[in-house]
């Protein structure tokens, strides 16, 4: 007999905990990662580079939304591309999306360690990023982990955080200042700024990384195809807004050169105004920390689920879909992408090059699977709008085809940028995909002997 999966899964999470998980999945990139776009762009190159990649997120994202309703799938993008185009299909979103999710907990943990440097500047980032790594994994291994609750105030204290930064740097904020070198290091527009702009894109994606992780939460949502897309439209306004506003407030309180090599420009754009010693500053550094956590804590639970469902789906070895019969987690799946992480905050010479920071190319590395998630899942949209008219849309993306197509074409643009300007780290994540490939094409036999998921096949009927 065929062996089927169950979905019973407790539907409990409302439009405003869907919000909080959205926005909490991504707002450590408002804390760090995105001022080392401008190192390469400058100030207004950046700024420029950061609107027209809120314009590609705020177009995927209401096209995305449609997937999402339609498909309301535990495993997102691998569930709609392996819809879409298959088994090969499922196999390129699916190994996409578990490179952005497991290369971009290293890049945050780095963070954590750097914020608390500001504090205790005898503590190594490195230590303490891989003592986030135990504590968290841990948590998750023994069936603790982030409520729906607790991530919804967590994050609603880091976007305090953020507005309680923009008001009291204010005062010291010069028009001078952002503008000054603002273009690639120039103070006027030239031709090498369009290098240094497309050179950002990274960065700039970094602001909005890991949002659609919200979409492994529908099977979980109360009504999804009504609040998922409420969560997901306030989610994009709100990282955008928090985004702007962010990066204009730090680039005019001082030479924002100082700032845009580190992982932790907030604290130490603060100090330009507020000074070593201010309370305010300490509480940024610590209420800060939550909002690294929200988003650290949450993609270390999206990874163990992209790697428990591949797992389960026969994409991966078997073993990693185990579930500890004590605490009914997925313990394999947990250690094994914070092997990977921890692995990588490790590996200074493997994984940065060009005298680029650690974190920066780790993060570049994250973007990579991003980016080409985002592709496939917006091929899967057209794919699935021809394939499949029939398929209840409870939600249809406005604009179309333009929304989508324009969400294509930019990440399209993105995509092509990242390879001409980071060679060797998408070398390196070819490679990784190259070998994921094999082994998928030598495993055939797992597929047919997995439990077999009626929502990944074309025509049928989506049952919430």
């Amino acid at each position: 007999m065929t062996q089927r999966v169950k979905r019973e899964l407790k539907r409990s999470l409302k439009t405003i905990h869907l919000w909080g998980i959205a926005v909490g999945l991504v707002i450590s990139g408002e804390y760090f990662g995105w001022s080392y776009g401008w190192s390469s762009a400058g100030t207004l190159g950046f700024l420029v580079t950061s609107l027209v990649i809120a314009a590609m997120y705020t177009t995927f994202i209401f096209s995305y939304t449609e997937l999402t309703t339609s498909i309301p799938h535990a495993g997102g993008p691998f569930a709609y591309a392996h819809r879409a185009f298959g088994p090969n299909g499922g196999f390129i979103a699916g190994i996409a999306t578990l490179i952005e999710f497991v290369f971009a907990p290293p890049a945050i943990a780095l963070a954590i360690g750097a914020y608390l440097n500001v504090q205790f500047p005898a503590l190594n980032p490195k230590h303490v990023a891989v003592a986030a790594y135990a504590i968290f994994m841990t948590l998750n291994l023994i069936g603790v982990s982030i409520a729906a609750t607790f991530e919804l105030v967590v994050t609603l204290l880091a976007i305090f955080e953020l507005l309680v930064f923009m008001g009291v740097v204010a005062p010291g904020f010069s028009m001078a200042n952002f503008v000054a070198h603002g273009w690639a290091g120039q103070d006027g527009f030239t031709p090498a700024a369009i290098g240094g702009m497309f050179a950002a894109v990274p960065f700039a994606i970094w602001f909005f990384l890991a949002i659609e992780g919200a979409a492994m939460a529908a099977e979980e949502a109360e009504d999804p195809r009504r609040t998922i897309p409420k969560a997901y439209i306030a989610g994009i306004l709100t990282l955008v807004a928090l985004a702007i506003g962010v990066m204009v407030a730090a680039g005019g309180v001082g030479d924002w050169r100082k700032i845009s090599n580190i992982n932790d420009p907030l604290p130490q754009a603060m100090k330009v105004v507020v000074g070593e010693n201010s309370g305010w500053l300490h509480m940024l550094v610590w209420i800060g920390l939550f909002g690294l956590i929200a988003s650290f804590h949450g993609i270390i639970m999206g990874y163990s689920r992209q790697v428990y469902a591949l797992a389960r789906a026969g994409y991966l070895p078997h073993a990693l879909a185990a579930v500890n019969r004590r605490f009914q987690t997925p313990h394999w799946a947990i250690l094994a992408g914070g092997a990977v992480g921890i692995a990588a905050i490790f590996s200074d010479e493997a994984v940065s090059y060009n005298n680029s920071s650690l974190t920066a190319s780790i993060l570049t590395m994250s973007v990579f699977g991003a980016i080409v998630m985002y592709i496939a899942s917006m091929a899967a949209l057209f794919k699935l709008r021809r394939s499949e008219p029939q398929l209840e849309r409870p939600y249809r993306v406005p604009f179309y085809p333009l929304f989508p197509a324009l969400a294509l074409l930019l990440a399209l643009v993105a995509l092509a940028a990242m390879i001409y300007y980071n060679a060797v780290l998408f070398v390196a994540f070819a490679a990784m995909v190259g070998v994921g490939y094999v082994y998928f094409r030598l495993t055939q036999a797992a597929r047919d002997g997995a439990p077999v998921d009626e929502m990944l096949h074309r025509g049928a009927r989506v049952v919430e």
